[in-house]
C-alpha cells in the first residue's frame, strides 16, 4: 500500500532525534513540551509515520480502509501533527491526500454495471487502446491508483500501452521514486516534458506518442471500474468517427467515497453562453425513446477529462487547438468539431470511471487563460452565435492570437455550421434573445451592487449573491425568466460590515429593493404581467 515503509523503530529514532534538537533550542526558554503540537515546530516533514500510526487518526474500524469505495472519515479530535499533515495535503493537491494515502493503491470497487450491461457480448476483435494520463505534481497515491485500476480492470490484450506524461512536475516523489516504480509495471511508459506545457498541449504530445489505433485519455486522479474499457472500444469499432466518454462517477475529495451515477440519473453534457461546461438532465423527449437506460446515448458535449477517440480521426480534426493555454474550453472544442465535422459524441453508461472533482486547483496559471481559450473557440466554431458569448463576458476581447489555421482546417473538413449544431444537436439550448431581459441587474441603492453568480468550480451552480458591479458581464449577466416572489429582494450590509448580502424583506418602496434590468423587453412577458 505504501511505496516505502518505515518501521516503528525508525519512527521512534527520528522522533527522538528531533526531540533532542527541540530541547536544545527551547528548554532554556521554559516553554518546552513533549506534545506533538510542539513537535510540529521542528518540521514534521522529516517524520514518516507507520500505517498503524496514521490509521489511529481515522474513525473507520475496517481494514484496509476505503475498500469497496466506502468513505474514510477522520477523527474529530486529531492532534496538531495530524492536522498539519492533512492541511499540507489539501494545500498541495486540493483534496484530502492524507485519506487517499491510507487507501490501498489497489482498493476493491463493486461492479457498478446494471444487468443489461453485464449481458452485453462485445466483439472479439476490438481495437487496442493507448491510455494517456497527463499529470503535473499529482499525489503519489491518486496517480498510482489510476494506473493500477487501468492495469487490473482492463483486458490485457486491449491495452497496448499506458503513457504517463509528466508535465514538468517538481515534487520529489515524482522523480526517481516514480521512475523506479514504473519499471515494475507492465506496458507503462513515463515521458517527461522539459518545460510546462499545460494539460492541452501535454495531451497533444501524448496522443502523438501513442501507437494504438485508439487514444484514451484519463485524468491522473481516476479509478476505472470492472468492465469499463470494452464498451468504449466497441462503439469506436462500429464507427471510427464516434467519440465516447464513460459515465464519470464522483470520488469525494474529503472521504474518497466512490459515488456511482445510476442509469436512471444519467446526465448529458451541455454548456452555458460563457462557454463553460455544465451537466444537464436528459430531455424527456429523448428519455421516452430509450428502450434501455444503459444504452449509449448521444450528448451535445463531454466534460473532457475522460474520453476515447480513434487516433486517425483525432488527427483529422487537428487534435486540440495548440493556441489554447493550460486547460479549459478544449472539451467544448472537441465536442463541437466532432459533431460539426462528421462525427458522433456519446456517453456510454456501461462504462464507469470515478474522478476526484476538485473545487479549485493547486497550481497557478496565466491570467485570463480560460477566457483566451474560449475566445479562440468562439472565433473558430460559433459563427454568428459568438455574439452571445461576448455579450455574456461583457464585450471584452483579449489578444487570443491568430486563428487563421484553425479556420482553414474547418473549411478544409467542410464542417457544418454552428446553427446546424444548435438546431440538430442541442435544440434545448436557449438563446439570450429569447429572454425577457438580458444583462446586468443592478441595485438602485447607494451600494452600487449587482447580482452575481460566481462559482469556484465550473460544474457547481452556486447561489446568487450580490457584489460590487464590475461592468464586465460574466457572472453578473443574468437572464430574467421567473416570476418574482411576494417579498422583495433586498441588498444590505452584513452584521460585521465587511460585505454586501442579499435577503428577502417585506416590500417597503426602498431604493435597496429596486433593481434595474438591462435590455428589458416587456412584450415577452406573459399577458397578465405586462404593464399598461
Amino acid at each position: 500500500m505504501q511505496r516505502r515503509e518505515i518501521s516503528a523503530v525508525d519512527n521512534l529514532r527520528l522522533y527522538e532525534q528531533a526531540l533532542r534538537k527541540f530541547r536544545s533550542v527551547y528548554e532554556k526558554r521554559n516553554n518546552f513540551t513533549d506534545s506533538l503540537a510542539s513537535w510540529n515546530l521542528v518540521g514534521p516533514a522529516s517524520l514518516k509515520l507507520s500505517m498503524k500510526d496514521k490509521l489511529s487518526a481515522v474513525k473507520n474500524t475496517e481494514f484496509p480502509v476505503g475498500m469497496n469505495g466506502i468513505p474514510v472519515d477522520i477523527e474529530d479530535d486529531v492532534n496538531g501533527f495530524f492536522k498539519s499533515l492533512i492541511r499540507r495535503g489539501w494545500k498541495d493537491h486540493c483534496f484530502n491526500q492524507f485519506v487517499s494515502d491510507l487507501i490501498p493503491i489497489n482498493r476493491t470497487l463493486p461492479d457498478y454495471r446494471d444487468e443489461w450491461c453485464k449481458q452485453r457480448n462485445y466483439s472479439n476483435n476490438l481495437p487496442e487502446a493507448s491510455i494517456v494520463i497527463c499529470f503535473h505534481n499529482e499525489a503519489w497515491s491518486t496517480l498510482l491508483r489510476t494506473v493500477d485500476s487501468v492495469i487490473k480492470r482492463s483486458p490485457s490484450h486491449l491495452v497496448k500501452e499506458i503513457i504517463l506524461f509528466d508535465d514538468f512536475s517538481t515534487m520529489d516523489h515524482l522523480k526517481e521514486d516514480l521512475e523506479n516504480h514504473v519499471r515494475t509495471l507492465p506496458k507503462v511508459t513515463l515521458i517527461r516534458a522539459n518545460r510546462r506545457k499545460g494539460l492541452i498541449r501535454a495531451r497533444i504530445l501524448g496522443a502523438k506518442y501513442a501507437t494504438a489505433p485508439v487514444v484514451l485519455f484519463l485524468d491522473s486522479h481516476c479509478e476505472c471500474t470492472i468492465g469499463w474499457l470494452e464498451p468504449l472500444l466497441d462503439r469506436i469499432k462500429r464507427s471510427s468517427a464516434t467519440v465516447v466518454s464513460p459515465v464519470v462517477d464522483h470520488i469525494d475529495v474529503t472521504t474518497f467515497e466512490f459515488i456511482p451515477q445510476t442509469s436512471e440519473h444519467l446526465q448529458l453534457g451541455g454548456f452555458e453562453w460563457d462557454l463553460k461546461f455544465m451537466w444537464r438532465p436528459i430531455p424527456k423527449y429523448i428519455s421516452r425513446k430509450r428502450k434501455y437506460p444503459s444504452a449509449p446515448i448521444k450528448t451535445p458535449t463531454i466534460s473532457g477529462g475522460l474520453f476515447a477517440i480513434n487516433k486517425s480521426f483525432f488527427k483529422k480534426l487537428g487534435f486540440y487547438d495548440e493556441g489554447y493555454r493550460i486547460w479549459g474550453a478544449e472539451n467544448l472544442e472537441i465536442s463541437f468539431k466532432t459533431w460539426m465535422c462528421g462525427g458522433v459524441l456519446e456517453i456510454i453508461p456501461c462504462s464507469h470511471v470515478g474522478h476526484v472533482f476538485r473545487k479549485t486547483f493547486p497550481y497557478k496559471s496565466p491570467k485570463r487563460w480560460h477566457r483566451i481559450n474560449s475566445m479562440r473557440l468562439a472565433e473558430v466554431w460559433l459563427d454568428d452565435y459568438a455574439k452571445y458569448y461576448y455579450q455574456r463576458i461583457g464585450g471584452i476581447k483579449d489578444n487570443f492570437g491568430d486563428v487563421t489555421k484553425r479556420r482553414e482546417l474547418r473549411e478544409k473538413l467542410k464542417c457544418k455550421s454552428f446553427e446546424w449544431y444548435m438546431q440538430n444537436i442541442y435544440p434545448e439550448m436557449k438563446l439570450p434573445d429569447m429572454n425577457v431581459a438580458y444583462g446586468q441587474i443592478y441595485n438602485m441603492g447607494e451600494f452600487a451592487a449587482c447580482l452575481d453568480a460566481s462559482s469556484t468550480f465550473v460544474n457547481v451552480q452556486s447561489a446568487v449573491s450580490v457584489k460590487a458591479c464590475h461592468l464586465q458581464g460574466g457572472n453578473q449577466t443574468k437572464a430574467i425568466q421567473h416570476e418574482v416572489t411576494k417579498k422583495c429582494l433586498s441588498v444590505k450590509i452584513n452584521f460585521g460590515g465587511s460585505r454586501l448580502e442579499l435577503d428577502l424583506y417585506e416590500c417597503a418602496n426602498l431604493t435597496t429593493q429596486e433593481w434595474v434590468m438591462e435590455n428589458f423587453d416587456g412584450s415577452r412577458l406573459l399577458p397578465h404581467l405586462r404593464l399598461n
